[in-house]
């Protein structure tokens, strides 16, 4: 019950801050006063209430909470972020790395994931003999739903 109440209070501290940073209207901060920046505070809130209870149950959403907010609070404010689909699933995969550094479980799939996500960022930048990759991307931005649909069906076939 006390972990519990830690991550409340640790919440409650949280949002707490950003809503009286918000009232005192501080000129230097006016860029976070957005719902990404809620984003970044519940995951930064999660990961810490994770490392000081050693409850490492957390970590994953925590990581993806502070990453997409980092992410979204980005797109907003910065012309120079990437915007590419390929950021979630690096988001994704360093959650799962993030998670797999306490846990010891999940760093070949965050690892898979996050070189996934690079080869697909940089797909542009490849050597001609990579230009297949290209391709692939292409195909699988065009019918990614169509993939979706086939995972969807293969696991509750395999359920069965």
């Amino acid at each position: 019950m006390k972990k519990q109440n830690t991550l409340f209070a640790y919440l409650l501290i949280g949002i707490g801050v950003f809503f009286l940073l918000r009232q005192l209207k501080i000129p230097i901060i006016t860029n976070f006063y957005s719902w990404q920046s809620l984003l970044i505070i519940i995951g930064l809130v999660l990961l810490i209430y994770s490392y000081t209870t050693k409850s490492h149950q957390n970590l994953f959403i925590g990581t993806i909470l502070l990453g997409f907010g980092i992410h979204l609070h980005g797109l907003k404010h910065y012309h120079f972020w990437i915007e590419h689909w390929a950021v979630y699933p690096l988001i994704i995969g360093i959650a799962f790395v993030v998670r797999a550094l306490k846990t010891k479980k999940g760093y070949v799939t965050g690892f898979l994931l996050i070189v996934f996500s690079l080869l697909i960022l940089f797909s542009a930048n490849l050597s001609p003999y990579f230009y297949w990759i290209n391709d692939v991307i292409h195909s699988l931005e065009t019918y990614w739903p169509v993939i979706l649909i086939v995972i969807g069906i293969y696991i509750l076939w395999k359920r069965k």
